[in-house]
């Protein structure tokens, strides 16, 4: 295909022109950064609805704009595969984590028939680049320097948050554009913490971007606020006693907040605590203070986050960049309740570089308010994700309350968006094999409201887990064994009010339908052999 008759590259001119007003604009294609976050809660930040203070995340929606229904793939290999490639994880070879599983849709890596933003934004002349978390397969051939990323600053896989820090993930590699690295090399400054390093090294990679005079693709992928949970103690110390109220009140809060901004439907009703979690005033006065710290330390994270969004944003403003740069913000799955009602609360001093944190079931429950479930699951606490996009040269603010966009959106819509912009075109082939037709489309017509966003079904898996979304209509299941349940998404998106009874043509027609794509997306066939990913993990219910 000529690059002078490529759809995307004709509607982006008619955007900036439209956008702009000024035909020069047309030969500036923007910078595109994209912050995932890991483990994060639908509510963990203030623009949607939390008590955890995210001023410059919060103004970044405020001038520009935020989804209320976007989604993830619920866990973090299969959503980081996906906003990579643009395909459903399945197809891209990462249906569950990096095992392979000895099936085409477990593979365990990002597989030969996919694409990454990177090898495509390069080929359009962007200067490609990331820091964090990678975790999509890191054996020859699979690491982000050799999937198109030209600069990378990168782990294996994640949890690793200080550069000292000991335990479990305390023998994590770190990775400067493919080679090993000590974490404590001079050019880091350590000691370290990881939400400044990945922030710092990726405007250092902006800066090779800018002397090179090309637009930049930056994925900055934090590793905070996931497992073990850890932060500096003075932002910590900022938290403590902030968390006494409980959970139940706490939620109670964030869902009042949620109302009064629009971004939910004060007609659902809330996802009330599960009989597993105990109520808060039946915990005793050392119970309280150990739940409370735990949550301190995860609020810590994100506040840590947020503070380096604010020092990425001022550096870009101050070289300049900061207008003709589309950042977005997500997460790749809701909250995360692994250990339980109990949670880990190790170490001398929780929270530090020699601890062991997880926030665990209670307080994950407050991460997803007003939802349903949690990291794995596809109900909607499972893959609801905050989705931020700032773009002043082209988005205009949406900052009044009610004022979201709405429309169904998915992780896999991400690559679609930035071969759009980039004025790209998506191969046919890699490496003289075929390649994966994308899955998405490109959010550009929602961001800007120039254009037309098509009606879709959307479609999850995930460790026998599974969704099927059209228009209104959701059907989900917990487990491969488990029975489908049908819900109202417009009237009844926090899953109260189960229509599966009333309604079984409608389940029986979405089943058919999903089970189709399964076929098709390479959910099928499953792993087979003794141990598989789902006869290991089942559907995460032992966790809970």
């Amino acid at each position: 295909m000529s690059r002078n008759n490529n759809p995307s590259r004709l509607r982006f001119f008619a955007l900036a022109v439209a956008v702009l007003g000024c035909p020069t604009a047309q030969a500036e294609r923007p910078n595109i950064v994209i912050v995932m976050v890991d483990d994060m809660g639908f509510s963990d930040i203030g623009a949607y609805g939390s008590e955890i203070p995210t001023p410059h995340l919060d103004a970044l929606a405020a001038g520009g704009c935020a989804f209320s229904q976007f989604y993830n793939t619920g866990r973090c290999c299969p959503t980081r595969a996906s906003l990579l490639t643009g395909l459903y994880s399945h197809q891209a070879g990462v249906g569950w984590m990096t095992k392979d599983e000895r099936a085409p849709g477990y593979r365990g890596r990002l597989n030969r028939r996919c694409v990454t933003i990177a090898e495509v934004l390069a080929d359009a002349g962007y200067f490609t680049a990331m820091t964090g978390k990678w975790h999509v397969g890191h054996g020859e051939g699979q690491r982000p320097d050799q999937r198109g990323f030209q600069r990378c600053l990168n782990l294996a896989a994640g949890g690793l948050h200080f550069s000292d820090q000991t335990g479990a993930k305390g023998g994590a590699k770190l990775f400067l554009n493919g080679r090993k690295i000590p974490r404590d090399d001079p050019q880091f400054a350590p000691p370290w913490y990881a939400a400044d390093l990945w922030t710092e090294q990726g405007v250092r990679f902006i800066d090779e971007a800018l002397a090179a005079e090309k637009p930049f693709f930056l994925y900055l992928a934090h590793t905070a606020p996931h497992f073990p949970c850890m932060a500096p103690e003075e932002t910590i110390a900022r938290f403590r006693r902030s968390y006494d109220a409980g959970w139940d009140e706490l939620s109670a809060k964030r869902w009042s907040r949620q109302c009064d901004a629009g971004l939910v439907d004060p007609r659902w009703q809330p996802t009330g605590r599960p009989e597993a979690i105990p109520a808060w005033e039946t915990l005793s006065v050392e119970q309280r203070r150990r739940y409370d710290d735990m949550m301190a330390i995860y609020a810590a994270m994100i506040a840590e986050v947020d503070k380096n969004m604010g020092k990425f944003v001022e550096a870009l403003r101050e070289r300049g960049q900061l207008d003709n740069t589309l950042i977005l913000f997500l997460s790749d799955n809701g909250g995360n309740a692994e250990s339980g009602v109990d949670g880990i609360y190790e170490g001398g001093n929780p929270g530090d570089a020699h601890s062991k944190v997880f926030i665990g079931r209670c307080w994950a429950h407050l991460n997803n308010t007003p939802f349903r479930w949690y990291k794995h699951y596809n109900h909607e606490g499972g893959i609801a994700s905050p989705l931020i996009a700032h773009w002043p040269a082209a988005i205009r603010p949406r900052g009044k309350a009610g004022e979201w966009i709405s429309t169904p959106a998915h992780v896999i819509d991400l690559m679609a968006t930035c071969v759009d912009l980039a004025e790209a075109e998506y191969p046919t082939e890699r490496q003289g094999r075929p390649v994966a037709a994308m899955a998405g489309e490109s959010l550009v017509p929602l961001l800007t409201g120039a254009g037309e966003f098509p009606d879709r079904p959307l479609f999850w898996e995930h460790e026998g887990n599974a969704a099927i979304r059209v228009g209104q209509h959701k059907l989900v299941r917990r487990g491969a064994g488990g029975a489908w349940e049908l819900y109202d998404m417009n009237a009844d998106r926090t899953e109260q009010n189960d229509l599966a009874d009333t309604q079984p043509e409608r389940v029986a027609r979405l089943a058919e339908q999903w089970a189709a794509w399964a076929k098709d997306a390479r959910v099928l066939p499953k792993p087979t052999h003794k141990g598989d990913a789902n006869g290991r993990r089942g559907n995460a219910a032992s966790q809970l």
